[in-house]
């Protein structure tokens, strides 16, 4: 790989960098200039990450979130959900004061074959089956390179719409926002991330979308209807910072902007929320024609200006590459007015380790050591995730013959009338082909066995469960040998054997791995095996039904910035049983209302917990191994104090606007700059 640097005499004599120049040697020197735009550039990073530009004094906030998921019409993951309830939960609070926060996300059209939109006269329905009625307002042009590096015209329709208190600014352009998949698209894209039958791509869409709103931004300065603060929801927006912070200078240097216009754009604060630092939006291939789509004919006057706060990591010598490849999320890490991470512990995790910073690290350390830097939890709608009645009776009239029932914590005896439930719904999709059929046709599953017979008292049996993704983040592998070794360990000899249920929408390895837990179990136990249900793909019902008779929920993530799962695992009265890693650390009180880890190793290095422990366990399969079978010791020989637990676990509430919550610190940040 070639090592990043400029050599600045290719840029002397273009406007646009050279195609494939990433893929050479080049040399990087960034010289004091005379010119005082190009100074002004090279000193943005500095100043933005020390926080040496004043937040300013906002009446009233007039923000605009700009997302690339929303939960409520494009929803992939935890981002997609605060892109949806930040907003809500905001404007519920403060719209009557005169505050409010707007969502700008793209318009998705088209089936990917999982996730069908459309727009129907007046009518948008997203991809999550939630209609909203919008109306046409304008329409503009936005220019990006082809792939023959010729500019094209892309006209944008923009719709407005409401939605829970919420405004909505839908952009529509057919060939970067339709979701008709490719021959070629990767079987792990879908939705919004899906590569179209245009040949778009996820980093080249969303680079398209920072532009588009830029130039959005600027034609409503002109109308006195500009955003005073913008929130930029982790890489997708990545590059909103570089167009709004460097272009304008860009802009003056030619001449083609008023400085009061360049000063408007320029002091519009821009808050990043990175959720996993891992995703970043790379490509390397097509470095050039991005970076000359969203900088036009200024991209080189930028490029060989762009100076990075600090350049002791080889790697980060520019601002808008890293190494020598296109990175989205570069910019915004670079040049925002603050960052915000979805959890304290996770600060602390990237702003230390690089295995969790990346090559983000230093840069994070600076802006934590300079207040730009802050963990805010993610908020969650208990309402949302709370057993219901109505979500219950939805259920049971779906499979037909349960009888799910609705409980709190002041009535935690109903979770064992649920797992009995759940046991009788096991076996019958166990033995019934043609009823599971009917019910999770689209969900594999892996020697189903019928146990209805065997189990007399379904209170003494624990019911584990983990519905996550599978993927690599979420741990399954950890899970498998932490279930094979205590059964080794004959932890369980003697009890009622748990009954395991695993499995998700995601990778055929991993589900391929579940079936050798399965296997591999069957040659320890046989009667526990039976116990073990491994399973790919998702149904919103039967996920749902899991979680509402599992006593635990297991999540030996590799990393977790926030988490969500394990707060709807408390308000259904599961109790996580969880690595201690990023917002677990926060959110679960060990022994209290779940289980953790007392130890973490990041790429075999000990990152939490003391010193000793971490000698004596020496990696996270065997911390994870402990933990599970504490937990279930506990369930054996205690089960007062998991009734004590379980009820602790109902009564915690993350939603958005608790007192002392996330929404109040989302609401100071957004108004001082600070929490």
């Amino acid at each position: 790989m070639a090592k990043t640097r400029i050599n600045t005499d290719i840029l002397q004599s273009t406007t646009f960098l050279p195609s494939k120049f990433n893929k050479k040697k080049f040399t990087v020197t960034y010289t004091i200039p005379s010119n005082p735009y190009a100074l002004e550039i090279q000193n943005t990073g500095k100043l933005q990450c020390y926080g040496r530009h004043p937040w300013p004094h906002l009446d009233k906030i007039n923000g605009w979130m700009l997302s690339a998921e929303t939960a409520t019409f494009m929803k992939a993951g935890g981002l997609g959900m605060i892109a949806s309830e930040l907003p809500e939960a905001f404007n519920r609070r403060f719209q009557k004061q005169g505050d409010r926060i707007a969502v700008v996300t793209p318009m998705y059209i088209g089936d990917t074959g999982k996730k069908k939109a459309y727009l129907k006269n007046n009518t948008y329905e997203g991809a999550e089956h939630k209609n909203i009625t919008v109306t046409k307002i304008t329409e503009y042009v936005v220019p990006f390179m082809n792939e023959n590096e010729e500019f094209i015209e892309h006209k944008i329709d923009v719709y407005t719409g409401t939605c829970e208190h919420t405004p909505y600014v839908f952009l529509y352009n057919e060939h970067f926002f339709g979701i008709d998949p490719h021959p070629q698209n990767p079987t792990a894209q879908d939705g919004c991330y899906i590569m179209n039958k245009h040949g778009v791509n996820e980093v080249e869409r969303f680079a398209f979308f920072s532009k588009a709103v830029y130039l959005l931004v600027r034609a409503a300065i002109k109308d006195n209807q500009s955003p005073n603060v913008i929130i930029a929801n982790d890489w997708h927006s990545g590059a909103i910072s570089g167009l709004t912070k460097y272009l304008p200078m860009a802009l003056l240097n030619s001449k083609q902007i008023s400085e009061d216009e360049a000063d408007k754009i320029r002091s519009i604060p821009i808050i990043h929320i990175a959720h996993h630092l891992g995703y970043q939006g790379w490509d390397y291939d097509n470095t050039a024609r991005i970076l000359n789509s969203l900088y036009e004919e200024h991209t080189a006057f930028v490029f060989k200006n762009a100076k990075p706060v600090k350049n002791s990591n080889p790697r980060t010598t520019n601002t808008l590459i890293v190494h020598d490849c296109y990175n989205q999320a570069s910019c915004n890490f670079h040049l925002a007015d603050r960052v915000i991470t979805v959890s304290k512990n996770y600060l602390e995790e990237v702003s230390k380790e690089l295995g969790f910073g990346h090559d983000f690290r230093d840069i994070l350390k600076i802006r934590k050591d300079h207040r730009t830097f802050f963990g805010i939890v993610n908020g969650y709608d208990k309402n949302l995730i709370s057993p219901n009645a109505q979500k219950i009776s939805d259920i049971n009239k779906f499979f037909g013959d349960t009888s799910f029932k609705t409980f709190d914590e002041n009535s935690l005896e109903l979770k064992k009338h649920n797992k009995e439930e759940f046991i009788k719904l096991i076996s019958k999709i166990s033995a019934d082909k043609a009823y599971k059929d009917k019910v999770i046709p689209l969900i594999e599953t892996y020697k189903f066995e019928d146990i209805s017979r065997d189990i007399k008292d379904a209170g003494k049996v624990p019911i584990v469960c983990a519905t996550s993704r599978l993927v690599e983040q979420k741990g399954y592998d950890i899970a498998a040998q932490s279930i094979i070794e205590c059964m080794r360990q004959h932890a369980l000899k003697g009890l009622e054997k748990p009954i395991f249920v695993l499995g998700g929408a995601g990778d055929t390895e991993l589900f391929s791995m579940l079936k050798r837990l399965k296997d591999k179990a069957a040659k320890i136990d046989k009667e526990a095996a039976k116990r073990i249900y491994v399973f790919r793909g998702y149904k919103d019902q039967f996920a749902y039904a899991i979680q509402l008779s599992a006593d635990f929920y297991l999540m030996p993530s590799r990393f977790e910035p926030c988490g969500l799962t394990q707060m709807e695992a408390f308000a259904k009265g599961s109790l996580p049983v969880a690595m201690s890693t990023g917002g677990l650390v926060d959110t679960i009180e060990d022994k209290v209302d779940g289980f953790r880890t007392e130890v973490f190793f990041s790429d075999n290095r000990h990152v939490y917990g003391n010193n000793i422990t971490a000698r004596r366990v020496k990696t996270n399969e065997n911390a994870y191994t402990e933990t599970l079978d504490k937990a279930l010791s506990t369930f054996y020989e205690n089960p007062e104090l998991i009734l004590d637990m379980q009820q602790k676990a109902m009564q915690k509430d993350f939603s958005w606007d608790v007192k002392g919550g996330s929404l109040e610190k989302y609401s100071n940040l957004l108004r001082y700059g600070h929490l």
